[in-house]
């Protein structure tokens, strides 16, 4: 169940230069998303979705406004604290998996913890429990060319959990997947959310898979759009 607010989105401005030209990604956007929520993003293409993501999970940085996270301002942060923040707080979940193709699963999913200065027993400790949670405890010595689409995804989610983050952010998480393997992904993403409590803010173009989530927050022209929010 929701909690208090976690994340507090708070008059962020997003500017992007191309061809001399000065294209205000997000204006003066503000939005809540309380702990243990699951919230969906939707919006036609170039609204801004991915932006908002990347500044969420400190990717880059806003032109203005704030975001203030359990309380701390992470605009006001400089790079290491912001690094180091990001890797202890943040969970990432692309849509092209980005395993690395020369390490088994178990070792993808252990990158992360390198950050953290583990001894490599640790490590590999934490990311077979992580890959047994996504239900691939019997692929953890694969590498990614002996998966299918659908189960490098539950690697590249094992990897995102692994360091019990305060939240995950998945883009597009289905968008290469068929349907039957979108449906594992979207039941394991709820799993995450109603068994662990996680977190969860989800972009999308998908309505099945906005579905899933508790609100579904609609992004039009950089501005959550009125009354579109559910």
């Amino acid at each position: 169940m929701a909690g208090a607010v976690l994340i507090a989105v708070r008059g962020v401005t997003k500017v992007y230069s191309r061809g001399g030209v000065d294209i205000r990604i997000l204006d003066a956007l503000d939005l809540d998303i309380a702990a243990g929520s699951y919230t969906a993003l939707m919006g036609p293409s170039g609204s801004g979705k991915t932006t908002l993501l990347n500044l969420l999970g400190a990717l880059d940085r806003p032109d203005a406004g704030a975001i203030v996270v359990g309380g701390e301002d992470i605009t006001t942060f400089d790079d290491g604290a912001l690094a180091a923040w990001r890797a202890r707080t943040v969970g990432f979940i692309f849509q092209l998996y980005n395993l690395l193709p020369v390490l088994r699963a178990i070792d993808n999913v252990a990158l992360p913890l390198q950050l953290f200065g583990l001894p490599r027993r640790e490590r590999r400790r934490r990311a077979a429990t992580a890959l047994d949670l996504v239900g691939l405890g019997d692929r953890m010595e694969h590498y990614p060319s002996e998966l299918s689409g659908g189960q490098e995804q539950r690697v590249a989610i094992a990897r995102a959990i692994v360091t019990d983050p305060t939240f995950l952010l998945a883009d597009e998480p289905t968008g290469d997947l068929d349907p039957t393997s979108s449906t594992g992904i979207l039941d394991l993403l709820d799993q995450l959310h109603r068994d662990l409590g996680k977190t969860i803010l989800m972009v999308t173009h998908s309505h099945t898979a906005a579905e899933r989530a508790e609100q579904i927050v609609h992004l039009e022209n950089g501005r959550i759009a009125p009354g579109e929010a559910a």
